[in-house]
């Protein structure tokens, strides 16, 4: 049994977290959310904490899951931090997806104390996380990855080392960046049939079975034709991730001419109302627009 920790009690912290208490190990519990940390209590071999700084003193290894670069900074270095409580050799995991630079001077202060820190971003939303089926990007020591690989291998099924510090972010911006295109050109593509008349059944069968055949498509399109768009990964926090590796791409001299059109499509949602909803909830933005809506016959 180890004593890990675990801060970030939203969507998918909740079931990470439950992962690892079912797996055996004693976890120490914040979230801003106080009856969140308290519901999982009965759940295994739980320590409630008052502030992260009480996770890092409790805990060997901590794992956080938080929605922005301002929360991470704040779970890690602000007054009531990890920082100030984590012990030389404690390994600290960011589960978050964040920005790069931030994530890297965070790594930076940590490791002028002794502290050991990963980026490790996920991905597989709600359901990955609920049936321990996530993705993980990885990036920092390789000797501290493979110290910390066991825990994350039960809220995970795929691990990749993605090489030092802030890669394992750089990781996550692409494969989010070619996520939030690909729901754009298929937003525009059944909007398109829809209107000129070909059932979105139909066109979405001609989809499966030809080179176009996405398995985000195939996962996301039944739930716009039930117009469901209870959230398994917001539509605010595609936006925060698209508009981050457009900053990357700024950074490093690379130009991202659909993604920042890609980017004005989500934040339009945003501002229309569908933040709080799956990002496949952007497809209202161009219903309306083209007076039509996809929906099951």
């Amino acid at each position: 049994m180890a004593k890990l920790g675990f801060i970030g009690l939203g969507i998918m912290g909740q079931a990470m977290a439950r992962h690892l208490l079912r797996a055996g190990h004693q976890v120490a519990l914040w979230s801003n959310t106080a009856a969140k940390a308290q519901a999982l209590a009965a759940e295994g071999d739980v320590v409630l904490c008052n502030s992260p700084k009480e996770v890092a003193r409790a805990a060997e290894c901590v794992f956080y899951c938080v929605g922005d670069s301002a929360m991470s900074r704040n779970v890690s270095l602000g007054q009531d931090g990890l920082i100030h409580g984590a012990a030389a050799g404690t390994v600290i995991a960011d589960c978050s997806t964040i920005a790069p630079t931030v994530s890297r001077e965070i790594e930076a202060a940590f490791r002028e104390k002794g502290v050991d820190f990963l980026d490790a971003p996920c991905t597989g939303s709600k359901p990955g996380a609920e049936k321990g089926t996530l993705t993980f990007m990885v990036g920092g020591e390789r000797t501290v990855f493979d110290r910390v690989k066991p825990y994350l291998e039960i809220m995970g099924k795929q691990l990749y080392y993605c090489g030092a510090a802030g890669l394992g972010l750089e990781a996550k911006l692409t494969q989010n960046l070619i996520l939030a295109n690909i729901m754009q050109a298929f937003s525009e593509g059944i909007v398109l049939s829809t209107k000129a008349g070909v059932p979105p059944e139909l066109m979405l069968e001609i989809l499966d079975n030809s080179a176009a055949k996405s398995g985000l498509i195939s996962f996301k399109a039944p739930y716009i034709l039930k117009r469901d768009f209870s959230t398994n990964f917001s539509t605010k926090w595609m936006l925060k991730d698209v508009s981050m590796a457009l900053e990357s791409g700024k950074e490093k001299n690379v130009p991202l001419l659909v993604t920042a059109l890609t980017q004005q499509l989500l934040q339009a949602a945003v501002s229309t109302g569908h933040g709080e909803e799956d990002f496949c909830s952007t497809i209202n933005v161009l219903e309306e627009l083209a007076g039509i809506q996809v929906a099951s016959s």
